[in-house]
């Protein structure tokens, strides 16, 4: 199989919970009542902002979570979602603006859950983890201090995480994973979504430079974690 059609059967295997489902998962696998939940964008899971209700004579905790529901290829290596979450508490550990994640009832970080779609069986692993409120960095003024700002959060996550262990750690090497940085030029196949106009130009110099400049010098340097685990799991506050 193709890293496309790979991207395509990952797409295909997004769940499709609704809010009640959701709902239910929430107070059923980690015990907290549910007041308000609505779905948050996503690309190949699914996500849902949650408020809970809260319990009298209980001590102050988070009142909003957000409840991750990993797509059906990815429910299938429990051990990425282990090392993923590993890595969420080893940043909250060492001072980073990271979410917390949460336990279930039977003190677990995840829950495989078994859904009737109607002509099969198909397994969801669900995670829940404290919600941290700000602003997508898509939604505000780009400027070169913002751009420095994230440089800087980059390096500062690049530097702890060389001190980060854990056995299944290979987990995240995966060769044809498109948000992996060094498989940029998969996005060639993709361009043409971007119509004709300046910014494919700009998209399509950056990936030929990428090629030219970056994929011959490969070798030299030290592999980073997977993006996906900057982009989701670093808030940066704006």
């Amino acid at each position: 199989m193709s890293s496309g059609d790979d991207e395509q059967s990952q797409a295909l295997a997004k769940p499709t919970f609704t809010e009640v489902q959701a709902s239910a998962v929430v107070e059923s696998v980690f015990g907290l009542k549910v007041s308000k939940i609505q779905p948050l964008p996503s690309y190949d899971d699914q996500n849902f902002h949650v408020h809970i209700s809260k319990i009298k004579d209980t001590t102050d905790g988070p009142i909003e979570y957000v409840l991750k529901i990993s797509n059906t290829e990815a429910s299938k290596n429990p051990d990425l979602i282990e090392v993923q979450n590993h890595i969420i508490m080893f940043l909250k550990a060492a001072g980073f603006p990271t979410a917390s994640v949460c336990r279930t009832k039977g003190d677990n970080t995840t829950s495989l859950m078994s859904v009737d779609s109607g002509t099969e069986i198909k397994s969801y692993l669900v995670r829940l983890l404290t919600y941290l409120p700000g602003k997508p960095i898509a939604k505000i003024p780009v400027s070169s201090q913002l751009l420095y700002e994230i440089g800087r959060l980059a390096a500062k996550l690049d530097k702890a995480l060389e001190k980060f262990h854990h056995p299944k750690l290979s987990n995240l090497h995966r060769e044809n994973f498109i948000w992996n940085l060094k498989n940029i030029p998969l996005l060639e196949k993709y361009v043409d979504a971007l119509g004709q106009n300046r910014n494919r130009e700009i998209v399509e110099q950056v990936i030929q430079l990428f090629k030219k400049e970056v994929m011959t010098k490969l070798s030299h340097f030290r592999e980073y974690v997977d993006g996906p685990l900057f982009c989701s799991f670093i808030y940066m506050k704006c």
